[in-house]
C-alpha cells in the first residue's frame, strides 16, 4: 500500500523543522545536568571519626535503705519520787559528755545526805571508844586482873563499833550518790532525738527523760538480696544519697548475720559521714536514701555519647566505608560512665565511626570527613557538624 506524498506549503514546513530541532535541543540540555550531579554528588554532612576504646569503668552496686542513729541511749532518773526542776535542753541540742541535761528537786535528798554524815561520825566516835577499852583490856590480860570473859566483851564491842562504822560509811555514800543523780548528766557527746522531760513533773525509777545519738553518728542500713551480698565485704566504700538531697560517703561497718527468709533481704549496715554540698548536715535519721557500693572497675568498649543516635527504641552508630559513605549499624548500649557508653556489640576497636551529628544521617549517605579539633568537646563538634550541613 502505497503512502501519498503530501506536499506542505513552505512556511508550514519551516515552523515544523524549526520545532523539531527545539524539542532535540531541549532533550539534550536535560541529560547534561543530570550527568554533571550524578559526577558531582555533595556530602551530606562534615563529620569528625572517632573508634572505640577500652576503658575501666567503676563497678556499682545500687541499694535503698534508711538512714539510722548509730546507737541511741535512752536517759532517765535512778531515784524515784523525784520532781523535775529544770530542764536545760531541747530536742536537735548538740550535747558534750557530762553535760548537765536536767535537774532534779534535791532538799530531800541533801537533808538524808546530812543525816548519814551524822550517824557516820557517831559510829566513828563509838568505834573510837571501843577500840581504847578493848586496847586497856590487852594491856591487863597478861596480868589476871581481868577475867578472859571481860576481856573477849572489850573486843566483840571493838569488833562491833567497827562494823557499824563501815554500815554509815556506806549509807552516807549511797546517800551522796543520790544527792548527785538529782543532776541528769549526758553519757557521752552527742545529739537529743526526742525529750518526754517536762519541769514539775514527779517520775519514777527507769523513766525515760531524753533520747541521745551518741557521738551524733548515723548509718545507712542498705538492703540487698541474699545474691548480691557475697559482693560486699566490711570496708566496701559507698556514696550515699538522702531525699533532701545531701550527699554522704561511708563504709561497710557490718553485714547482717540474717537473711530475711520472706523476702531474701539482707540489711547491710554503713557507718557515713556527710559530704560538703548545699544540703550538707541535712540527713537525718529516719530518713530514706538511696547509694552505691564500689566494687571495683572493668575493662569496657567505649564510645562518647553523641556517637550513638537512638531510634525507634534501638541505639545505632553509623560507619564511615573507604568511600565516606556511611552504614547504619545496631548496636547494644550498656552502662553509662560520664561522657561514655559502654558498646557491648555491635562494633570493633578498628571500626572508623560518626563522632557527632548521627541524627542527620541516613544509610548510605555521603560525608565530608574532617580532622576534630583538639581541644572541641562533644558538644560543640555536634553544633559544628549541624552547623556544616
Amino acid at each position: 500500500m502505497r503512502i501519498p506524498h503530501v506536499m506542505l506549503p513552505p512556511p508550514l514546513a519551516s515552523l515544523l523543522a524549526l520545532l523539531a530541532f527545539t524539542l532535540l535541543l531541549a532533550g539534550c540540555g536535560d541529560q547534561k545536568p543530570d550527568a554533571k550531579k550524578t559526577a558531582t554528588a555533595k556530602p551530606a554532612l562534615t563529620v569528625t571519626t572517632v573508634r572505640p576504646q577500652q576503658t575501666m569503668l567503676p563497678v556499682t552496686l545500687a541499694a535503698n535503705g534508711n538512714l539510722a542513729a548509730w546507737q541511741e541511749a535512752s536517759l532517765g532518773t535512778e531515784t524515784s519520787g523525784l520532781r523535775i526542776a529544770e530542764v536545760l535542753v531541747g530536742v536537735g541540742d548538740r550535747v558534750r559528755r557530762g553535760q548537765v541535761l536536767a535537774r532534779f528537786a534535791a532538799e530531800t535528798l541533801r537533808a538524808e545526805a546530812a543525816q548519814a554524815r551524822a550517824s557516820l561520825a557517831e559510829a566513828e566516835a563509838s568505834a573510837a571508844e571501843a577500840a581504847n577499852n578493848a586496847a586497856r583490856a590487852r594491856t591487863l590480860q597478861q596480868t589476871g586482873a581481868m577475867s578472859a570473859s571481860q576481856i573477849n566483851q572489850y573486843l566483840t564491842a571493838e569488833a562491833t563499833a567497827q562494823a557499824r562504822v563501815a554500815a554509815a560509811r556506806a549509807q552516807f555514800q549511797a546517800q551522796e550518790v543520790r544527792v548527785k543523780q538529782s543532776a541528769l548528766l549526758a553519757p557521752d557527746d552527742g545529739i537529743i532525738s526526742a525529750r518526754t522531760a517536762t519541769e514539775g513533773a514527779v517520775v519514777g525509777p527507769g523513766t525515760e527523760l531524753f533520747r541521745l545519738i551518741r557521738k551524733g553518728r548515723l548509718e545507712w542500713r542498705a538492703e540487698v538480696t541474699s545474691s548480691e551480698l557475697g559482693k560486699l565485704t566490711v570496708g566496701t566504700h559507698a556514696l550515699v544519697t538522702a531525699t533532701s538531697g545531701a550527699r554522704l560517703e561511708g563504709r561497710v561497718r557490718m553485714m547482717g548475720p540474717t537473711v530475711d527468709p520472706q523476702t531474701r533481704i539482707a540489711i547491710v549496715y554503713v557507718d557515713v559521714n556527710p559530704l560538703p554540698g548545699p544540703a550538707s548536715g541535712s540527713a537525718r535519721a529516719g530518713m530514706f536514701a538511696r547509694g552505691d557500693f564500689d566494687l571495683g572497675a572493668q575493662p569496657a568498649l567505649t564510645l562518647p555519647q553523641p556517637a550513638v543516635v537512638v531510634r525507634e527504641g534501638f541505639s545505632y552508630v553509623f560507619r564511615i566505608g573507604p568511600d565516606n559513605r556511611v552504614s547504619q549499624v545496631k548496636v547494644q548500649v550498656g552502662r553509662i560512665a560520664e561522657d561514655r557508653l559502654q558498646i557491648l556489640s555491635g562494633v570493633t576497636p578498628d571500626m572508623r565511626l560518626v563522632a557527632s551529628g548521627g541524627g542527620f544521617l541516613n544509610d548510605g549517605d555521603l560525608v565530608r570527613v574532617v580532622d576534630a579539633p583538639a581541644s572541641a568537646s562533644p558538644a560543640a563538634t555536634a553544633g559544628a557538624a549541624s552547623a556544616a550541613r
